[in-house]
């Protein structure tokens, strides 16, 4: 049994029925995971056609079909035969491993995209998505009213949550992921994940060392023709930026897969970011005068002519300092003529951060601000003065 959530008729049971059959208006029993039974009816019936769901009045075994009317219905509950009340095996919900801070956006440019921007918006959104999505938990920060701890099975089920927010309107600033530890024994472990990779054989070494300098543990390596097949222990934080490593040392042909394995004692470190950013001083434009000399600097993210805003990192710094800049320093124009006033401006394509990539580059001080038109990188504390103030205080 999965769920779904419609505003006009609340929760909706979705699952295959295993034998029998169903109508519509009958009496039945609800079995829940702990065994308890309850009386329930059905209002209505649901089947599949196509991409879409049509009413029926008489559902058979074998189908699927969706049930409304069953308000208290849940992951792994069993609608029966209210006379001969027989439970299906219960289905168990894997905890979540990685959390974000949810907020709202408070950048320069909150509003500009998005129509939903408040935070009593944000947590309606966020309550609402918990009706079906139930391996998600939310739970709002005590200290700050208008942030949220949102928990999730990974990286890619939080970035489908985003994803859907910024298509539906919403506007949202969060923060890098975390692993969620756990106390066992009175020992601290961590979530481990079992992933397998196929790749050519020719690219496996690079496979084994970026896996490697991550924590895993290889379990089993196997040569199929073209192509190799690995399989390892790797921490749930050692998975996060992963990916796109992977696929850029493999030139695009490795294929990989991950499902939660167990708890076991943190393994160590993992490597970070390496490079620092490039900070905005400035709100404005920016301009190809400035960016030719910034891109010997680094990588930027951000194009000539594309509005920027104070503590908004607009690049990678070749060093592994952070690099306040002015992105928006235009040319002086005097009546002197030069040899090089006439020159072209050649700058190299800024780098495109799509929504994973952003949430995997960023770092503790760092966030990612969703809007249904852009995906920017910013400083949790976007004026230089209050970092500066800010590490102070933590060196102290």
């Amino acid at each position: 049994m999965t769920l779904d959530h419609s505003d006009y008729v609340g929760r909706i049971g979705i699952g295959k029925i295993f034998a029998g059959k169903i109508k519509k208006g009958q009496r039945v029993a609800l079995i829940d995971h702990n065994g308890n039974k309850t009386e329930e009816r059905v209002v209505q019936l649901h089947t599949f056609d196509r991409l879409g769901r049509v009413e029926a009045e008489e559902v058979g075994a074998g189908d699927i079909c969706a049930v409304v009317g069953i308000e208290k219905v849940d992951i792994g509950a069993t609608i029966a035969d209210i006379e001969n009340p027989v439970a299906l095996p219960p289905i168990k919900v894997d905890e979540p491993t990685l959390d974000m801070l949810f907020r709202i956006n408070d950048s320069p440019f909150v509003g500009q995209d998005g129509t939903f921007v408040t935070s009593r918006q944000l947590r309606d959104r966020l309550m609402k998505e918990l009706q079906s999505n139930v391996a998600l938990r939310v739970k709002p920060n005590p200290d700050k009213r208008d942030e949220f701890f949102v928990s999730g099975r990974g990286l890619l089920h939080l970035s489908i949550l985003l994803e859907n927010m910024r298509r539906e309107g919403y506007e949202l600033s969060v923060g890098k992921p975390r692993v969620i530890t756990k106390e066992i024994d009175g020992q601290t472990v961590e979530p481990i994940e079992y992933l397998v990779v196929e790749a050519p054989p020719s690219a496996i070494g690079s496979v084994m060392e970026l896996v490697g300098n991550r924590r895993a543990e290889c379990l089993k390596l196997e040569n199929h023709g073209e192509t190799s097949h690995a399989e390892f222990t790797i921490p749930a934080r050692g998975l996060i930026g992963l990916r796109t490593r992977l696929l850029n040392a493999t030139q695009g042909e490795a294929i990989m897969h991950h499902n939660f394995y167990d708890y076991q004692p943190i393994r160590g470190s993992i490597p970070s970011r390496v490079n620092g950013v490039m900070i905005s001083t400035e709100m404005g434009r920016t301009t190809a005068h400035a960016m030719e000399n910034l891109q010997e600097r680094g990588w930027l993210f951000v194009g000539a002519s594309e509005q920027v805003y104070e503590g908004q990192i607009v690049g990678e710094h070749c060093r592994d300092n952070d690099l306040p800049v002015n992105v928006c320093r235009e040319k002086k124009l005097t009546n002197v003529r030069s040899a090089t006033s006439e020159k072209t401006i050649i700058l190299k394509p800024p780098r495109q951060l799509t929504l994973e990539l952003a949430l995997e580059y960023i770092e503790d001080d760092e966030l990612v601000e969703v809007t249904p038109k852009a995906i920017r990188l910013r400083k949790a504390l976007l004026k230089e003065t209050d970092r500066r103030k800010f590490n102070r205080q933590e060196k102290n």
